[in-house]
């Protein structure tokens, strides 16, 4: 009876041996993989090079005006150890010239893959760097390192505190804000420069002006206010207060042109000025449209209601000041008056139009 079945015994036997020798097999060879996986996992952070440990991690790039600082080694020194502070590989630095002051070093750092570009002086240095990043995605550090920073002011970043700046720059969060673009020159009905002008397009992130404010910022002393701070600029202020009025034709959108005679022109995207003081309350970086001020005052007396409304903070503030809120203005003046954006003078004209670009720039901000 055995010997019927033993061809079968001996054949389940044979697969019996040969599904243990794949299984033995099969197990092995895991067993090996896994070791070796083990034993090649990631080398150490020591054994990386230079370069791939700057690949691994992110990078800052920081575009100095070097006029602001008496030890610029000394200062690359601490937003360095920052960013090794908080995971970030070397820093990128860059800087400025007078003849370019931040935005092609700023078109450089992006370029070069800096996964924030910082500017690290004053208005005029984060009005260039901005330029290079308008309509991208990568964010613009604000170092506060001028006498103003006044974009930094209203966005309520660290002025005095390098290092905290530096982290806000790292680590805070993104915000869109809004960008004003002036136009310097005549233009047709068109928007096309009328035969034998040229148009200069400039941006701002605070204020722009035509009038007292330009005469204001190019009649600062630079050594008074590297001395005194932005006192300078009330000294100045001081000198030009009875400045010359000019005529002015001025259209806010397709709003019917009005005329009046007046000193200054201001256009704002943000309203916030040194000292506590704000000229625009209801202005904000991120509304999409842009506070005017229309200032006319006759002769120091007439200042006064002027200044009483900056200081209480009042839209309303009397028939010799008019504020008003539009997404494009234009205004057309009889004489060649000097134009500003940002506290930098870019010229005299006769006519600007400006108007506002919507969240165009990404700037880091604290994390509320």
């Amino acid at each position: 009876m055995l010997e019927d079945y033993l061809p079968w015994i001996v054949i389940g036997a044979a697969a019996l041996v040969v599904v243990l020798v794949m299984w033995t097999t099969k197990r092995n060879a895991t067993r090996s993989t896994t070791v070796l996986r083990r034993r090649r996992g990631r080398p150490g952070r020591a054994q990386f090079g230079a370069g791939e440990r700057d690949r691994a991690l992110r990078r800052a790039a920081v575009v100095v005006n070097p006029t602001k600082f008496a030890d610029l080694p000394m200062i690359r020194e601490r937003i360095t150890s920052t960013c090794h502070a908080n995971g970030w590989g070397d820093p990128l630095f860059y800087e400025t010239t007078v003849q370019d002051p931040g935005t092609g070093q700023a078109q450089r750092a992006v370029a070069e893959g800096a996964n924030v570009v910082c500017s690290l002086g004053g208005d005029g240095t984060v009005r260039a760097v901005a330029r290079a990043l308008i309509g991208s995605e990568t964010p613009l550090g604000i170092l506060p390192a001028g006498t103003g920073n006044l974009l930094a002011r209203n966005l309520d970043l660290p002025v005095d505190a390098l290092d905290e700046a530096v982290r806000v720059a790292l680590s805070g969060r993104n915000r869109r804000i809004d960008v004003g673009e002036l136009v310097i020159g005549e233009m047709d009905a068109h928007g096309d420069p009328v035969e034998g002008t040229e148009l200069v397009t400039e941006q701002f992130l605070v204020m722009g002006g035509i009038g007292l404010d330009a005469l204001i910022m190019g009649g600062t002393n630079e050594a008074l206010k590297q001395r005194v701070g932005w006192a300078a600029y009330l000294l100045s202020g001081a000198k030009h207060l009875v400045s010359p009025e000019f005529r002015a034709q001025v259209r806010l959108d397709s709003e019917p042109e009005f005329k009046r005679r007046a000193r200054t022109v201001v256009i704002g995207n943000c309203g916030r000025l040194l000292g506590g003081l704000v000229l625009m309350p209801d202005a904000r970086v991120d509304d999409e449209r842009l506070d005017v001020v229309i200032a006319s005052p006759r002769g120091f007396v007439g200042w006064a209601p002027v200044i009483a409304r900056v200081l209480t903070r009042q839209r309303k503030g009397h028939a010799t000041l008019d504020h008003k809120v539009c997404r494009e203005i234009r205004v057309r003046i009889d004489r060649p008056v000097p134009v500003q954006v940002d506290g930098d003078v870019v010229g005299q004209a006769t006519e600007i139009n400006s108007s506002v670009r919507p969240a165009a720039l990404t700037v880091r901000v604290p994390i509320a």
